[in-house]
């Protein structure tokens, strides 16, 4: 079961950042999922300080095991408190995901959004008074199990909120009418993904305040599901007695299918007896154009466009299917999938160890590497690499 995670936000009208931060990490030795979103008290970059102060505490102390009650107190001892109204600069939602079994905490924030077994379920909290000097301090938390299918839904109040005051949502668009939404969009599209959820989401909210936010809104998702499977084939094999093996693996695997590198591609032709044919539509500059295959879904150059991959990994804080040429559309195929399966070849490429040659022309596995890592870290998904 994969737990894919993806969130979408909206910063408040006349605002350049938003107040609520989402943070997220996979710890795969656990195989363990923390997320956790912050909504600092009023809009700017006051409220993201606040949220980004209490979201990075939330997540460290939960990944070291802190016991809830001493985390929240530290927390809560540390953020200020509104003098007027007597309530803290911050609330939260976190969630610890240990397998299938759930602890959600909230403080402050609208309860989470818990689609279970084909419905709507509430779970049993458990209310904790947080002693303080400041104000008393009140949190709930949950324990529950989850299955395959399942979602949990986090949201700040800007979304519940959104449309106050208007002909038909003159409260707000509440909890019931979230439900609703949400149940509407699962009728239409049961597998509807994380992303996709948490911008539709976020887009009905925003067209209630008459498309002009009316506070910071965040809408994060976490789907519970069958993983979406890529096999990304770079390098020919150390040895050339391993050639048929390469192409066997390819022609197996069930899922997406990228081969990277010109000599990877004509080997696993050769073995398949299958043209490669190049696609001239797909050029752009500084890389070469990407190929066809029978029963693969991409081919493309290697070392050049896997450091372009790099480069964009690198610096999208999000990953983004819209990118164009060869290099966008390994991006868009990663963007789709949740488990990337790297079999890298390991025959050295004397043209890559040429001083002369430009510098981001590394070693083919230091670059898989570099790409996996920042897959695993900063987008997590799962990832192997294996070598042949």
């Amino acid at each position: 079961m994969f737990v894919e995670v993806n969130y979408h936000q909206k910063q408040k009208e006349k605002n350049e950042i938003c107040g609520d931060v989402f943070l997220s990490q996979k710890i795969k030795a656990e195989n363990r999922t923390i997320i956790v979103l912050a909504d600092g008290l009023g809009a700017g970059i006051k409220a993201n300080i606040l949220a980004s102060m209490t979201a990075s505490m939330a997540l460290n102390f939960v990944k070291a095991n802190s016991p809830i009650e001493h985390t929240a107190k530290i927390i809560m001892s540390t953020l200020p408190v509104d003098s007027f109204r007597k309530i803290s600069y911050c609330s939260f939602t976190i969630l610890d995901i240990v397998g299938n079994n759930i602890k959600l905490i909230e403080y402050g924030n609208p309860g989470a959004f818990i689609w279970k077994d084909g419905r709507f379920f509430e779970p049993r909290k458990k209310e904790i008074g947080i002693p303080n000097h400041k104000v008393k301090q009140v949190l709930y938390t949950a324990e529950l199990t989850i299955n395959q299918f399942d979602r949990i839904i986090l949201v700040t109040d800007g979304i519940t909120q959104s449309g106050i005051g208007g002909i038909n949502t003159p409260f707000g668009w509440g909890r019931d009418d979230v439900k609703n939404y949400v149940h509407a969009l699962l009728d239409e599209n049961q597998n509807t993904l994380a992303e996709d959820m948490a911008g539709k989401i976020i887009t009905q909210a925003v067209k209630h305040d008459t498309y002009a936010a009316k506070d910071d809104m965040t809408c994060g998702v976490v789907y519970f599901r069958e993983p979406r499977k890529v096999l990304f084939c770079t390098g020919p094999p150390y040895n050339e007695l391993n050639d048929n093996f390469l192409a066997r693996e390819i022609d197996a695997f069930s899922g997406r299918k990228i081969i990277s590198g010109g000599t990877t591609a004509q080997i696993v032709s050769r073995e398949l007896q299958r043209e490669i044919n190049v696609n001239i539509s797909s050029v752009v500059p500084g890389l070469p154009p990407d190929s066809e295959m029978a029963g693969i879904d991409l081919v493309t150059e290697g070392i050049l466009t896997l450091g372009k991959v790099s480069e964009f990994l690198q610096s999208l804080p999000q990953l983004n299917s819209d990118l164009k040429g060869p290099a966008g559309k390994i991006i868009k195929l990663f963007h789709e999938n949740d488990e990337i399966i790297f079999l890298t070849g390991t025959r050295v490429n004397e043209a890559h160890q040429d001083p002369t040659l430009p510098v981001e022309l590394e070693i083919r596995r230091n670059v898989v590497k570099k790409i996996a890592d920042l897959l695993e870290s900063k987008f997590l998904k799962k990832v192997e690499i294996k070598y042949i």
